[in-house]
C-alpha cells in the first residue's frame, strides 16, 4: 500500500503582468500551508509599494496583512500591519528591505497557523503574526512604484490512501464559487512513501517554490529532490553526507552535466529540514530552513516541460507543496 498525494497547483489561473493599481479575487480564500506567489520588478523611482491580502475588493476593505516597502535616499524600509474597520494598527517595520529600487523580485506569503512567513527570493523575510483570521482573505491588491509580471496561489498537497504509487492530480471535491467561498480544512498530510513522484501540474514557470519538509534519517548517506521532464532531469539537488556536501547537476541527452558543489553543507543526520525552490527567470533558488543557500542557473530553459517532482533517499518526507 502506498500514499498517494493529490498535488493541485492551485484554485485559479496566475494573474499575468496586471496594470497597477490592481485588485483580484483569490479563489477559495486562504487557509494554512496556501502560497500566494508575486514576481515582478521594483521601479528604479520608487518611493513605497504595497501589497495588500484584504476581505473584499472594495476600497474600504479590512486589510489583513498591508506588505509595504517604502524608500528613502539609498536606503528602505517595510512596514506591515492590518487595517480594521478603517483603523490600522501597530506598525511592525524592519529597518531595511530586500527589495532594492530596480530589482527584480519573488515575494511569497506563506500562511501557517499562527502567522504569515514572507519569503523573497527564496530567503525568509520576516514573519507576521495574525491579527485577524486568514481565512478572512478572498483578495489581494497591488499598487505603487513596480512592475508585477505574476501573481500565483499553490494549495498545500492533502492526502488520500491509494494504490497507484504515481501520484495523480485528484479534481478537488469542493466548489469554489469566488470571493467567500469555504475552503476544506488543511490537515497535516500523513508520511510520505519514498519514493515519491507527482505531476506538477503546468509545469515549473517563474515565480513557482516548490517546497519539501522532512527529517534526515540517523543514518544518512545521502537524498535527491528532481525536477524531471520527461527525458531528463532538469534540476537534481543531492545533498551526500558520506562527501559532507550538495551536489546541484541536471541530466539532459541522457548525460549528466558538471557538477556543482560549493555553498557548503545545511543538512544534518537526525534533523529536521525545509527546502523551497523558487524557479526565477535565470535561475532555481534554493533555501534551506528559511536561509538562501544555493542559485543554480537553468540548463533546460522549456519550463512547462518539466512537470515531474522526485523525492527519494534517506529521509522521511512529512509534507510537500507544488
Amino acid at each position: 500500500m502506498v500514499i498517494l498525494h493529490c498535488i493541485t497547483m492551485s484554485c485559479q489561473r496566475p494573474y499575468l503582468n496586471p496594470r497597477l493599481p490592481f485588485t483580484g479575487c483569490i479563489q477559495g480564500g486562504l487557509f494554512e500551508g496556501k502560497t500566494v506567489t508575486v514576481t515582478g520588478r521594483v521601479l528604479a523611482g520608487a518611493e513605497r509599494f504595497c501589497v495588500n491580502l484584504q476581505s473584499g475588493t472594495k476600497a474600504n476593505s479590512d486589510i489583513i496583512l498591508h506588505f509595504n516597502p517604502r524608500y528613502s535616499g539609498n536606503s528602505g524600509h517595510v512596514v506591515c500591519n492590518t487595517l480594521q474597520s478603517s483603523c490600522w494598527g501597530s506598525e511592525q517595520c524592519s529597518k531595511h528591505t530586500p527589495l532594492p529600487r530596480g530589482s527584480d523580485f519573488t515575494l511569497t506569503f506563506l500562511v501557517n497557523r499562527d502567522s504569515y512567513s514572507v519569503i523573497v527570493n527564496g530567503v525568509h523575510f520576516l514573519e507576521y503574526l495574525h491579527r485577524l483570521p486568514a481565512s478572512r482573505v478572498n483578495a489581494i491588491s497591488v499598487n505603487g512604484g513596480v512592475e508585477i509580471t505574476s501573481i500565483t496561489f499553490q494549495n498545500p498537497a492533502t492526502s488520500w490512501v491509494a494504490q497507484p504509487s504515481f501520484a495523480r492530480t485528484v479534481k478537488a471535491s469542493y466548489a469554489v464559487h469566488g470571493l467567500g467561498a469555504t475552503p476544506p480544512p488543511y490537515s497535516p498530510p500523513l508520511a510520505y512513501v519514498l519514493p515519491y513522484k507527482a505531476i506538477i501540474q503546468g509545469g515549473i514557470y517563474p515565480g513557482r517554490v516548490i517546497t519539501v519538509q522532512g527529517c534526515v534519517n540517523h543514518n544518512a548517506d545521502r537524498f535527491n529532490i528532481n525536477l524531471r521532464y520527461n527525458s531528463g532531469i532538469a534540476f537534481h539537488f543531492d545533498p551526500r553526507f558520506n562527501e559532507n556536501v550538495v551536489v546541484r547537476n541536471s541530466l539532459i541527452n541522457e548525460c549528466w552535466g558538471r557538477e556543482e558543489r560549493s555553498g557548503g553543507m545545511p543538512f544534518y543526520r537526525g534533523q529536521q529540514f525545509t527546502v523551497s525552490i523558487t524557479c526565477d527567470t535565470q535561475c532555481y533558488r534554493i533555501a534551506v530552513n528559511g536561509a538562501h543557500m544555493f542559485t543554480y542557473n537553468h540548463r533546460h530553459f522549456l519550463f512547462q516541460q518539466i512537470d515531474i517532482l522526485e523525492v527519494d533517499g534517506n529521509i522521511s518526507v512529512s509534507s510537500v507543496v507544488v
